[in-house]
């Protein structure tokens, strides 16, 4: 792949060290998320008997990884990135290994739960700071395939660290929380050094990053992030709905998660940014995705429903972060990204909140407005991906 090689002075191709390390860092960084909720759904279980309070630690981690995201990445425009960031996740992996100390000590869940909170508080400012660096990794031209790649990573990720923590959590709870936080901390070691980047603010360069466009594409990620959580969240109630076990939630999110890698893969091949009219068709199925699980006529068209939204999520993923490139001083991006983060949490959490209080059909209903409402917006803002762009 040609993010991957880099020319070299005898004409061949080499190896790209920095950029592989990058989606390193990348595909674990988000492990201590991807695994969190089997691994201390377990550990509560196996401390109180009552594995909810798996939930609350999540909910402590998430919730903190909201309020950090902003400061943390304001407070890190003092100093270079990559040993910023290693510091975050540095920070991150000892709350985390501190959590694993304390369930082993017997610590109520309070405790854990502050710890869990902890480590979430930098999460998204790493999150930022890691997106900020590719630019400097790779030529503008081939952002979207680096993205691609590194959105097909992520979903593997996602794939397979529930799995890894189910089966450790089988053999110890303690084991696959230790598993996640000792995963979680490699990108510490990964990510690549680079040359210091000018963070200070040039003086003739004083925009916000909230401007009507960011918010807008702000708005697109919470929906996404609603639609997609809402689904698999709802995918144990789906099951039932048709008559299966509900360990046959398998049947919507593994085809939700291929179709998101396959997705990834097909914006690594195209390696271009999509214009106005794609972005709008690739929401559009997303809102018609989230429209056929809402109907819960078959089995076949729910399913159908998922794929459409796996398949539009890395590509419209991708569109988000370039179109933060693009909209946002250089001198913010670490900080956009890690809005643009935060943003798609709210939306996690907004759906979390929304199937605690009413039915999964009705929350179906809503994200799919939400999809629909978004997908008018960016059709009646000619303006929306930059001036006289899109």
């Amino acid at each position: 792949m040609q993010t991957d090689m880099a020319q070299g002075e005898d004409g061949g191709r080499r190896v790209d060290w920095p950029l592989i390390r990058w989606y390193g860092a990348s595909a674990t960084l988000l492990v201590p998320q991807a695994a969190g909720p089997v691994a201390f759904s377990l550990l509560a279980l196996a401390l109180t008997g009552d594995e909810s309070g798996g939930a609350a630690l999540i909910l402590a981690m998430t919730l903190a990884q909201v309020a950090g995201a902003v400061p943390f990445t304001r407070l890190g425009a003092r100093f270079r990135a990559a040993p910023y960031m290693r510091a975050l996740i540095g920070l991150r992996t000892l709350a985390l290994l501190v959590l694993c100390l304390g369930a082993a000590l017997g610590w109520p869940l309070w405790a854990l739960a502050v710890c869990a909170a902890l480590s979430g508080s930098v999460s998204g400012a790493a999150y930022g700071m890691l997106r900020a660096l590719l630019n400097q990794l790779t030529p503008e031209d081939r952002y979207p395939r680096a993205l691609g790649i590194a959105a097909t990573l992520n979903e593997v990720s996602f794939v397979a660290s529930p799995v890894l923590a189910a089966g450790l959590g089988g053999v110890s709870p303690l084991l696959a929380v230790l598993a996640l936080s000792l995963l979680g901390g490699l990108p510490a070691l990964l990510v690549p050094d680079v040359a210091p980047v000018p963070w200070a603010e040039p003086a003739a360069d004083r925009r916000g990053i909230l401007s009507p466009p960011v918010l807008l594409w702000l708005a697109c990620a919470a929906a996404g992030g609603a639609a997609v959580a809402t689904l698999e969240i709802g995918a144990v109630a789906l099951a039932l709905r048709f008559g299966h076990a509900p360990t046959m939630a398998i049947l919507i999110t593994v085809p939700l998660c291929v179709a998101s890698v396959c997705g990834g893969l097909w914006v690594s091949w195209r390696n271009r940014m999509a214009g106005r009219a794609a972005v709008v068709a690739q929401l559009a199925v997303m809102a018609l995705g989230c429209l056929l699980a809402a109907t819960g006529l078959s089995l076949g068209l729910t399913v159908a429903g998922a794929v459409m939204v796996g398949a539009v999520l890395p590509p419209l993923g991708t569109t988000y972060m370039l179109l933060m490139d693009r909209l946002v001083p250089a001198h913010r991006r670490a900080e956009a990204f890690s809005v643009l983060r935060t943003a798609n949490l709210l939306g996690v959490i907004l759906a979390s909140g929304v199937l605690a209080v009413v039915s999964l059909g009705a929350a179906l209903v809503a994200v799919t407005l939400a999809m629909a409402a978004v997908t008018l917006a960016v059709a009646l803002s000619p303006r929306a991906m930059g001036q006289g762009l899109g």
